[in-house]
């Protein structure tokens, strides 16, 4: 293990609040993903400042810490030396506090904690499947041949026994026994009941308990059901059986009760919600098999941001279950990858600037390969124009997946390896659609983005000279000519953009910026410009200066959900403010009883600076130089 690694994964432990604070971890593709005790002892910004770490996303109680291919290597090095991670019983942090999330968080949470750390596998049996249809569809090895059944027999392992893996991961979820977790689906995959079910005579256990007589293999709804169920059945033996035979007692009755349960009651449940969800897929790849290819296809990126793609992706691993093939998630996946690799590498051959072509340059290869997050937040999410390029490609070439029903036989890595898995049915016809389908989304992709790079790039290399050749000294109050001064928008206390308690802002999501705990209920202009944005509900106000710099002033955490109550715009879109013009008054007391009132001061189009140089910080009056632009 490289030293490198050792000292990225020390750091890292560190500044989320060391081991002691960490109650479980695993990792991704790309991310290094800790559930932590208590998330405010992880120091956010300082992590994402850490050489090695390219972002830090919080989302569903997860602190997710991106990495890029290299986070295996870390996470060996951060479960060296804060793990074990994923044993049973792993402490949790007794009576320390714990975030509330919503129920929709807690199913992604939930779901990619089971599916997510099965990827290798799955990917690995799926490229074998892909080599193999290969193989046999360029007659260099036959389907009667021992080699055939050999590679087949490599590959389908992963898939028949399948609910084994889910039912150890889930268990790592769950906090319970993973290897009690696989025993019990060990049990629904032996050959003993699969003799039973064809042989098709009825079993009764003990002679009462009817089992229905349904096969497991390659399942995926059951078993998720059946541990599900597991995990409190073992707890609660773990609870009331005293401690001196918990060793032989809870094993034991584990496995009675929920081999009982498993396939008389939950097995059976669970197939048929899998029939159900085979309806469904089938209705789907018949009726609207565009549909599903065109959403992921535009909006992969945007699900990726926001880790909606842990709970969506699981989809096409439960179609290939049932149906042996995925038309839900891999076709729209490959098409929004290869589409925002294509969008980085427009930027790279259009920028200027020596160290945006290098990030770009690198990162779009390794988007071709399947892995986005380095371009999509060092590139494309930043400057925004190729994000939407790389949408609009991605759908485009969605939709041609979809409208020929195009599909892949495998699950796998979504870059252009995985293109092989588009060869099934002893036919090349769906390979051949699905290139056709990558060229649409590369060459709309690059199309557009060159388009808008033609006003984007430009500006961002030319505007700032031609500010400092045109704009006159005495045309503005804080604006210079070498840059633009941003002038405190409240009076109050100045303090650093990572102190807000805001995701979105404090991570720079939207730009560059600070932040002020207001001492007074309302809102100047930070410049002499125009009114941008008024939101609907008043909680916030964007002005952009004559040279161009376009602030966002956001008042309070949380606040649009007062729905304007509170909030007294005094300005209109396209209104000319000067310095220290009074643009809003709020109710300070009354929105500070229900909200935070620190407000966020973002510069939303901070691609076009390279410098922004917090002037103060503490107290400071209202229209006084706060930050400058360069």
């Amino acid at each position: 293990m490289s030293a490198s690694y050792e000292k990225l994964a020390g750091e890292i432990i560190e500044k989320i609040g060391g081991k002691e604070n960490i109650s479980n971890a695993y990792h991704c593709q790309t991310r290094l993903r800790f559930a932590l005790k208590d998330e405010k002892k992880a120091d956010t910004a300082t992590v994402e400042a850490i050489d090695g770490v390219m972002k830090v996303i919080v989302n569903g109680g997860t602190f997710q810490v991106v990495i890029g291919p290299q986070v295996a290597d870390v996470f060996a090095e951060v479960d060296k030396q804060a793990g074990p991670f994923g044993k049973a019983g792993a402490e949790t942090g007794g009576d320390e506090k714990k975030e509330k999330k919503g129920v929709f968080e807690t199913i992604i949470d939930f779901v990619a904690g089971t599916f997510q750390p099965t990827i290798p596998a799955l990917s690995g049996a799926g490229m074998l499947m892909a080599l193999l249809a290969l193989l046999t569809t360029t007659g260099l090895v036959s389907t009667t041949s021992q080699t055939y059944y050999m590679i087949s027999m490599f590959a389908n392992a992963v898939f028949y026994f399948l609910p084994i893996l889910l039912a150890f991961t889930e268990a790592q979820k769950l906090k319970c026994n993973p290897i009690l977790a696989a025993g019990v689906a060990a049990m629904m995959l032996h050959p003993n009941w699969t003799a039973l079910v064809t042989a098709g005579e009825a079993v009764n256990f003990f002679g009462i308990i009817p089992f229905t007589l349904t096969t497991y293999a390659s399942s995926v709804i059951p078993i998720i059901l059946v541990i599900f169920v597991q995990s409190y059945v073992e707890k609660w033996l773990e609870k009331v059986i005293p401690n001196s035979v918990k060793l032989v007692f809870v094993p034991m009755l584990t496995f009675l009760i929920m081999g009982t349960l498993a396939f008389s009651v939950l097995g059976p449940i669970g197939s048929i919600v899998g029939g159900w969800l085979a309806v469904f897929f089938t209705f789907l790849s018949t009726n609207a098999a565009w549909a599903p290819a065109v959403l992921i296809g535009a909006l992969c990126p945007i699900m990726v941001m926001f880790g909606l793609h842990n709970g969506i992706a699981p989809l096409g691993v439960m179609q290939m279950a049932n149906l042996g093939y995925d038309s839900i998630w891999g076709p729209g996946c490959l098409c929004s990858n290869i589409a925002q690799a294509t969008a980085g590498l427009v930027v790279a051959l259009r920028t200027k600037s020596a160290k945006t072509k290098e990030i770009a340059f690198s990162g779009s290869i390794t988007a071709y390969m399947g892995i986005t997050e380095p371009i999509l937040y060092g590139v494309n999410l930043p400057k925004k124009y190729p994000l939407v390029a790389a949408m609009i490609g991605g759908g485009c070439g969605g939709l041609y997946a979809g409208l020929t029903h195009t599909h892949r036989f495998a699950t796998g890595s979504s870059g252009l390896p995985a293109v092989l898995l588009y060869i099934g049915d002893n036919t090349m016809q769906y390979l051949i659609n699905f290139l056709v389908a990558l060229a649409i989304s590369i060459v709309v992709t690059a199309v557009v983005a060159y388009f808008l790079s033609l006003k984007y790039e430009t500006a961002n290399d030319t505007d700032t000279e031609e500010a400092k050749e045109t704009a006159a000294p005495e045309a503005l109050t804080a604006d210079t000519v070498e840059g633009v001064q941003i002038a405190a928008p409240v009076p109050g206390k100045v303090i650093p953009l990572k102190d807000v308690a805001d995701g979105v802002f404090s991570e720079g999501v939207l730009g560059n910026g600070f932040g002020i705990e207001p001492s007074e209920g309302s809102v100047y202009a930070p410049f002499d410009g125009e009114v941008a944005v008024v939101a609907d509900t008043g909680h916030a106000v964007a002005v952009r200066s004559k040279n161009g710099a376009e602030v966002l002033i956001h008042v309070g955490i949380d606040t649009v959900d007062l729905n304007g109550e509170g909030f007294t715009p005094l300005v209109k879109v396209g209104d000319k403010v000067t310095t220290g013009q009074k643009l809003m008054d709020f109710d300070l007391e009354a929105i500070g009883r229900k909200y935070r009132t620190v407000t966020s001061v973002i510069v939303v189009n901070s691609d076009r600076y390279d410098s922004f140089d917090l002037i103060r910080t503490g107290s400071c009056p209202a229209a006084e130089p706060v930050m400058a632009l360069a």
